[in-house]
């Protein structure tokens, strides 16, 4: 039996998943809704070995299926559906399947911060995991800025000579005041370092950036300082990830005492407005990968494709006020991916129904109505 955490990058969805820590060290942000009831630790180094020959038998057991159907150890569409359905495999087994038949790219080191293992020990299970299943083409990791702030690039190039890819870093904000508020755990000088760490040992970085964390009263400073660390860092990706405060994290209750004041859906689409015409100097790729996201097309690549980026900003906050309620509606109900399926007739017609039906007509009362909705995606 494989241990596995509760969550991945949306980006790491074909991703093997090989847990190394359990649950998150620092675990005390607002807005995080994950492992608030689970304790920290660290898995041995036995155990993950363990994993690691476990995860082996399983692709070798997978394609000895693959040849009993005649398909010569091919993982193919046939192979997976062999295997799904069948109540003898186990959730891993079919896990591993579906990584194969993908390609047996990447792999997700698991949990939240991963780099909190000691860079000897990390490089070791990186240089195991590779000797027993050959073929893998990426490794990754979350990491914090205040965990990577600590250590020197001779473990950081010992970690990507041992085959670590990529870091995901969750800055969510450069804003001091947004990150002591939230109790992040690390400062904007933590997060500019950690991140120049990563670019000056080749590791390729992902910093991920939360629109709304600075609520009402620092949403101009959020984008502004935001914007300013990730000029000083350049990473190769900026990853978006709207907030999305559910009655599980600890932001809500500060929102109930009203001490927090969200930000509507439009108000976040302004500050990232200008949180985009803010970055300069970069050639990060700007991705909106997740469905809490309401403008998942506002993707592009620094700096040709700002133009392009701010402009889907600027259709969306001119569309009258019925339109931004459609686009809503059909957006958090899963219906919608970007503002050009508003000329879908055939959706939008199923989705005007909808709205008649719950009485909405205003763009706020969506954001009323549609919280629950957007919420089950966290």
């Amino acid at each position: 039996m494989i241990e596995q955490g509760p969550i991945r990058p949306p980006s790491e969805s074909k991703s093997l998943l090989l847990r190394l820590t359990r649950n998150c060290p620092w675990n005390r942000c607002l807005f995080c809704p994950v492992y608030k009831e689970a304790d920290f630790s660290r898995r041995t180094m036995g155990e993950i070995k363990e994993d690691i020959d476990t995860i082996r038998k399983v692709i070798d057991h997978i394609q000895s299926i693959s040849q009993e159907l005649g398909f010569g150890g091919d993982v193919n569409s046939t192979v997976v559906s062999h295997i799904y359905p069948r109540g003898e495999y186990a959730h891993f087994h079919r896990q591993v399947a579906h990584w194969l038949y993908f390609g047996r790219g990447s792999v997700f080191l698991q949990d939240a911060n991963s780099l909190i293992m000691k860079p000897e020990a990390l490089a070791e299970i990186l240089h195991y995991l590779r000797e027993r299943i050959p073929g893998v083409r990426q490794l990754t990791s979350y990491a914090r800025s205040r965990t990577l702030a600590r250590r020197n690039l001779d473990e950081m190039i010992m970690l990507r000579e041992a085959g670590l890819d990529r870091i995901h870093i969750g800055l969510e904000s450069g804003y001091d005041p947004v990150l002591r508020f939230m109790q992040k755990g690390a400062t904007a000088a933590e997060h500019i370092q950690a991140g120049r760490l990563v670019r000056e040992a080749s590791i390729s970085l992902s910093e991920y950036v939360m629109p709304g964390l600075g609520g009402k009263v620092w949403w101009r400073e959020h984008a502004l300082a935001t914007a300013e660390v990730l000029n000083q860092i350049d990473p190769d990706f900026v990853r978006l990830r709207s907030l999305r405060v559910p009655r599980t994290a600890p932001l809500y209750e500060k929102i109930e005492a009203g001490q927090f004041e969200l930000l509507d859906d439009d108000g976040v689409v302004r500050e990232i407005r200008l949180f985009i015409e803010s970055l300069e100097g970069i050639s990060s790729a700007v991705i909106s990968d997740h469905i809490m996201n309401l403008l998942e097309d506002l993707s592009g690549t620094l700096p040709d494709d700002k133009e392009k980026m701010l402009a889907v900003a600027d259709r969306y906050l001119a569309l009258p006020e019925a339109e931004r309620v459609i686009y809503k509606v059909g957006r958090w109900g899963g219906a919608f991916r970007g503002l050009d399926d508003l000329e879908d007739e055939v959706v939008r017609a199923k989705i005007e129904r909808l709205i008649h039906q719950w009485n909405i007509e205003t763009s706020g009362q969506v954001d009323e109505v549609i919280k629950e909705m957007a919420d089950q995606y966290i």
